[in-house]
């Protein structure tokens, strides 16, 4: 039962930089989780939504070199969608999308140790109902893990979305956000106090990442935070997605995963929490000094602890 099940949005985000297309890469936000717990050599499947097309076996290809599991049913959408990423000349990107989610029937998976969703899958009509149906169910034997990751240019209704978030919030063991994301879903609200509410609702652990500014995370036990690690920045893509994999892959070193461990996660100390930011923090690091959402593998981690 030692494997993650991560189900969400995949697609290409097409990159550009002073008015120039300078590329086209695989992307989505749990998309990148999927590969990256992949790449530290964790077992992964992986549902989502793509087509049969030229995108869509790229998207598969990609999956499969990570060393990641596509589930069956992944390839059923009319086209693969695309994200237009336009990077401001810090590397931050806003995003433009085209893009249909949905998911159909149940997995043919066994009950995953974790079970992790995110960003656009968590709020967009009509996946995201199933989406949360399903971490309903395999809530029963795994860790919920969740990041909202909130785009803005695809929400029309922001109370529905903001309902939908809460929601999987209070279903969810782990839930990480920005800063970003705190303030656009409550903005006279602090970050800390959105993420102490967000506790009370239900999580054993919140996390929220403040770009330079490092991360900080709360439990029953209190709150810690860390630095941002000094890297020179080539561009932000895949940061946020980067530093839930270290969270979900530390989490998962200190046998802190599955529905069996869920008081003992409950019950998780200020200093092993620390320990986990601070992991989540190095693999972000690693991502924003490539371009792209470049994940790091456990030997790249590895050498960048000592």
């Amino acid at each position: 039962m030692a494997r993650a099940l991560v189900i969400g949005e995949a697609l290409i985000d097409i990159v550009e930089r002073d008015g120039t297309v300078t590329g086209e890469h695989v992307g989505g936000s749990p998309l990148n989780v999927a590969v990256g717990l992949a790449r530290l050599d964790r077992d992964v499947d992986f549902l989502t939504h793509i087509g049969d097309d030229a995108r869509g076996r790229r998207i598969a290809d990609y999956v499969a070199a990570s060393g990641a599991h596509l589930v069956a049913g992944s390839v059923s959408a009319t086209k693969t969608p695309v994200a237009m990423a336009k990077l401001d000349a810090d590397g931050a990107a806003t995003y433009d999308f085209d893009i249909e989610w949905r998911l159909s029937g149940t997995p043919e998976v066994g009950p995953p140790l974790v079970a992790h969703t995110g960003s656009i899958a968590s709020v967009l009509d009509p996946g995201c109902l199933a989406v949360a149906a399903l971490l309903d169910t395999y809530r029963v034997s795994a860790t919920v893990t969740f990041d909202p990751n909130v785009r803005p240019a695809l929400i029309d209704d922001a109370d529905q979305a903001r309902a939908r978030i809460e929601r999987l919030v209070e279903r969810s063991d782990v839930v990480k956000a920005s800063d970003e994301d705190l303030r656009w879903l409550y903005p006279n609200v602090a970050p800390e106090d959105a993420a102490g509410r967000w506790l009370e609702t239900g999580p054993a652990v919140v996390a929220v990442t403040m770009g330079g500014d490092g991360a900080f995370a709360t439990c029953a036990a209190g709150s810690v935070r860390v630095e941002a690690r000094k890297v020179d920045v080539v561009d932000t893509v895949g940061a946020g997605d980067s530093f839930m994999t270290g969270l979900i892959d530390a989490l998962w070193s200190l046998d802190l995963l599955g529905a069996e461990r869920r008081a003992a996660l409950h019950a998780v100390d200020t200093d092993r929490l620390r320990g986990v930011l601070d992991a989540a923090a190095l693999n972000s690091a690693l991502t924003v000094a490539k371009a792209g959402a470049e994940l790091p593998d456990r030997a790249t981690r590895d050498r960048a602890r000592l």
